[in-house]
């Protein structure tokens, strides 16, 4: 089993009534997605090991968004914050907190909800396609712009979960940044994915 972590250095403050820590599967990497992606134009997408490594740091203090039947994203509704992310075999785990007393509504309904029934969704940007002409499409580098908290079942990645931790986040593990290097992409063709805004262009 490889191991690649990454965190945020977080001070204790005992019984915080703002942080809510909760940790899930981000995806899978070096697997195809049960589904397409929005943004990815149809394409089932598979991101590679070396890919997510590359990115664990562009994840660092991004948000965790949700909308309101937890089908989606919407990342305006920003109810938390990523502060640990991992490569553990082929999962890409993250750890963090939801502002609990900003968004008790989102808390509740994650309380009440059935084990195992929550996923979660990866947003990127300037994600590199490997050939633009392939079926499933490989993406060699990205950078993740946040994730949203869904249904397991809407997410594209089956096999994601979400749940709160009973547990603090590891506020004084050290931060160790990924060996990982970056591939470059052998396309000459870009696509952007905000989740419901794409865009693509070529490259210069």
């Amino acid at each position: 089993m490889r191991l690649e972590a990454i965190a945020i250095t977080m001070p204790e403050v005992a019984d915080h009534p703002n942080r809510i820590p909760f940790e899930g599967v981000l995806t899978v990497v070096d697997e195809a997605s049960t589904k397409p992606p929005s943004g990815a134009r149809g394409h089932r997408v598979i991101l590679t090991r070396e890919a997510a490594r590359a990115a664990l740091p562009s994840l660092l203090g991004m948000a965790v968004d949700y909308a309101p039947k937890w089908d989606g994203h919407d990342a305006r509704a920003k109810c938390g914050i990523i502060t640990e992310a991992d490569v553990i075999g082929n999962q890409l785990r993250v750890r963090g907190y939801l502002f609990g007393r900003d968004f008790p509504e989102v808390v509740r309904q994650l309380q009440q909800s059935e084990a195992g029934h929550m996923g979660m969704s990866y947003e990127l940007a300037d994600a590199h396609v490997a050939d633009m002409r392939a079926e499933v499409w490989t993406l060699t580098q990205a950078t993740f712009t946040g994730a949203a908290i869904l249904l397991r079942e809407k997410a594209a990645y089956r096999n994601t979960s979400f749940r709160l931790s009973a547990n603090r986040c590891r506020s004084g593990s050290p931060m160790r940044e990924s060996t990982g290097t970056r591939v470059a992409a052998r396309s000459s063709w870009r696509f952007e994915q905000s989740f419901g805004q794409t865009q693509r262009r070529k490259e210069a």
